[in-house]
């Protein structure tokens, strides 16, 4: 009776929290959450984020054909050595228009500046630079590019810096290479047109794209839907605006769109493999090395990809989930953006395209009334939960298609509309099972009663009221119980301890729990958890409540459980053991205990992270044994095993805590200086390092004298990267050998 009574309670409960219409909940919500996250959008908050995402799309995005419209003739660090100087002489790259022009190709861009006139040795700067300007006249398929002054875009690093274009070049041959920074330092966005002083002015890009297309009868219209936007070909050129997709009043001077960079993959010509666009060196094609096909009817782009010269950028895919972003040469920029307008204009290959502002509000708002109608009409956690997780799947998945036709939609605002109407609503129901909570605490308290074991004892500690669960649990019918106290059929020691817990109730008027034993009748004894509480009847009489749960079982597993965890325990330390020392085989010499040559590499290279990021100096040390060969030869391995063990100590003994000595194999250390001031410390850590060596060495009955020759290479002064300060410290050392040995040189 006592529970259809609680259900009844239950129910007019309910009934009377239950709100008139249940739909205005979660327009309310999702109205309320979807303006808080608009307004965080319209301030930027969100413009990083959604940048990101956008950036990982262009990543996860298929491989594309590479684009065989296009050759890169990359000006590499060896090609700057054949030439001899930088900027190259105009004689080099008057020979260079010419090799290419005699393979006919569509169009050529030179993505260098060429203000200036750059005179060779051989030649006298006039002849050079006549020779330059008669190439150009013969090439009116060649396009040079220029930087116009621009002190409205705050995040270009070439504000207000301007470039003339090349000297000999006429008005239609020169395009502008003004490319439109982000605030993260990235190129999302390519210019068309660009208007300065009411004359209009075409990007590099689009100079050699038109070029191109032209040959297809392909040239410059004005679209059918806009007359205001460029229409080439099959495509529709959309003009970026300052608020298009996830940009907060960004900067969209001249005639800017979204690229939606190409993703070329690998092709195989013979048994050459490349990857992205066909690219060769300049020395290459001066030496005649380059296959006709590769220049003939396409766009040569001739550009530095030398890392000394730093003609670099970042774009999407230089972005990277773990690690640093990888930058791509400016000649290669210039080929993306060339190979989209013309795959846009030919291929009808998506243009990257935002939905207009109602649109994006209408499916952000959707995605908040989504999140608010699922965790209100669906109020099973498990079936909650996978809904939610379900409606993630559709979201991202749906967004990611969309990009790859071309659509950009914004899906941070949308995610977070979603979670946190979630969170809202969640909130919000808590709330209602709180109050519904309250209301039935005392019916609760009732039921659990019934359900378990209790008793009811007055001031006096004795029993006056007991259910029939507590009696089959002591043993003893409630008649025998009733007005008796623990001390009648207990031990003493536990009834002590009922006693003592039973004042503490009396006294702090605060319930409590506490775990006991407790024996029965036949003398089985019970691990129990006892709660006790103080209530008072009508006429302000004070009992004490107590609500029993047989724990005995429980404690022995978790008594097992603790045994079982321990031997886990023992076990996982035993693992650590072993795994601590495997690793250090794996990154250590077995013989010196130096590191080894793996864990040299790894060193290196998170040195020379370091030392570029905190613009310091690092120093490498090649250290070889002169004369070790013949030790090992004469004396055996075992005394030259010994040796070997002696130089390391000493090696070690005589560089900081800071430094790495390693062991690579045979005879041959490394030394990794780190956050040196300057060159002059790397020289005497080398001169120590002789010293120490050279000292006599006694092993057995023999007294060995033995020397080294040390080559040292020093960042950033010869090499930006780990290959290039090995080479360079390896090759320095060889020139220690040779130059008498028992000494140190530099790179």
């Amino acid at each position: 009776m006592s529970q259809q009574l609680g259900k009844r309670l239950v129910k007019l409960r309910l009934g009377l929290k239950q709100p008139l219409g249940r739909g205005y909940r979660e327009l309310i919500t999702a109205s309320s959450v979807a303006v808080c996250i608009l307004l965080i959008r319209s301030v930027g908050l969100l413009q990083s984020l959604e940048l990101a995402v956008l950036d990982q799309f262009f990543r996860l995005r298929p491989n594309e054909q590479p684009d065989n419209r296009i050759t890169i003739i990359a000006i590499d660090e060896a090609s700057l050595r054949q030439v001899g100087s930088w900027p190259i002489p105009d004689s080099d790259i008057a020979k260079l228009l010419k090799k290419l022009n005699v393979h006919k190709p569509r169009a050529i861009g030179l993505d260098i500046y060429r203000d200036l006139v750059v005179p060779s040795n051989n030649l006298t700067a006039k002849s050079g630079n006549q020779e330059l300007l008669d190439a150009y006249k013969s090439m009116p398929n060649l396009i040079g590019i220029e930087l116009l002054a621009n002190n409205k875009n705050k995040n270009d690093p070439n504000k207000n810096i301007g470039v003339l274009p090349p000297l000999g070049l006429n008005r239609n041959q020169v395009g502008f290479n003004n490319v439109v920074y982000d605030p993260d330092g990235k190129i999302r966005r390519s210019l068309l047109y660009w208007h300065i002083n009411q004359q209009e002015h075409q990007s590099f890009a689009l100079k050699l794209a038109l070029l191109y297309l032209k040959s297809e009868g392909i040239t410059p219209q004005k679209a059918s839907e806009n007359p205001q936007y460029l229409q080439l070909g099959k495509a529709v050129f959309t003009r970026f605006q300052a608020d298009d997709g996830a940009y907060i009043g960004a900067d969209d001077g001249g005639y800017q769109i979204l690229s939606n960079f190409p993703k070329p993959g690998c092709e195989s010509s013979g048994s050459v493999k490349h990857c992205g666009y066909r690219q060769v060196t300049m020395s290459d094609v001066l030496n005649n090395k380059v296959p006709a096909s590769w220049i003939r009817d396409r766009i040569v782009l001739i550009g530095s990809t030398a890392p000394s010269l730093q003609d670099f950028v970042f774009i999407p895919q230089s972005s990277s989930l773990m690690g640093t972003a990888k930058p791509v040469a400016g000649i290669e920029l210039q080929a993306y953006f060339i190979s989209e307008l013309i795959s846009a204009a030919i291929d009808n290959r998506p243009l990257l395209k935002t939905w207009s502002e109602q649109g994006e509000y209408l499916w952000i708002f959707m995605w908040s009334y989504m999140g608010a109608l699922i965790t209100w009409r669906i109020q099973r956690p498990r079936h909650s939960i996978l809904s939610i997780l379900l409606s993630c799947f559709v979201l991202i998945p749906s967004a990611y298609l969309a990009f790859l036709y071309g659509w950009w939609i914004p899906i941070i605002p949308s995610l977070l509309t979603f979670g946190i109407s979630v969170i809202w609503m969640v909130l919000h129901i808590a709330h209602i099972q709180e109050e519904l909570k309250r209301s039935k605490e005392f019916l609760q308290q009732v039921i659990d009663t019934i359900a378990d074991p209790i008793f009811v004892k007055n001031q006096q500690h004795q029993w006056i009221v007991l259910n029939e669960a507590y009696c089959r649990f002591i043993g003893y019918p409630d008649t025998l119980l009733v007005e008796k106290s623990d001390y009648d059929f207990f031990p003493k020691h536990e009834a002590d301890i009922f006693r003592q817990q039973d004042e503490l109730v009396f006294l702090t008027q605060q319930s409590h729990e506490n775990e006991e034993e407790f024996t029965d009748a036949t003398g089985k004894i019970h691990l129990i958890a006892t709660k006790r509480s103080l209530h008072k009847d009508a006429a302000g009489n004070v009992f004490l409540v107590g609500i029993i749960r047989d724990i005995t079982e429980r404690k022995r597993q978790e008594e097992k459980l603790r045994r079982t965890a321990a031997e886990l325990s023992r076990s996982n330390n035993e693992l650590k053991r072993q795994e601590d020392h495997f690793r250090f085989l794996a990154y250590h010499d077995p013989l010196t205990g130096l590191p080894n040559r793996k864990f040299f590499a790894e060193q290196l290279d998170q040195s020379l992270d370091w030392a570029q990021n905190n613009n310091m100096f690092l120093g490498l040390l090649f250290i070889d044994l002169d004369g070790f060969k013949r030790i090992n030869d004469t004396l055996g391995h075992e005394i030259g095993d010994r040796l070997l063990v002696t130089v390391a100590q000493r090696l070690s003994n005589s560089l900081r805590g800071s430094d790495t000595v390693s062991r690579l194999g045979g005879d041959e250390f490394t030394v990794i200086l780190r956050a040196i001031p300057n060159a002059q410390v790397a020289a005497k850590v080398a001169e120590k390092i002789l010293g120490c060596i050279t000292e006599p060495i006694v092993l057995d009955e023999y007294t060995i004298r033995i020397s080294a020759s040390i080559g040292i290479s020093i960042y950033p002064f010869n090499g930006q990267n780990v290959e290039t300060l090995i080479k360079q410290a390896d090759t320095a050392m060889y020139r220690a050998k040779h130059l008498g040995k028992n000494r140190y040189e530099f790179a």
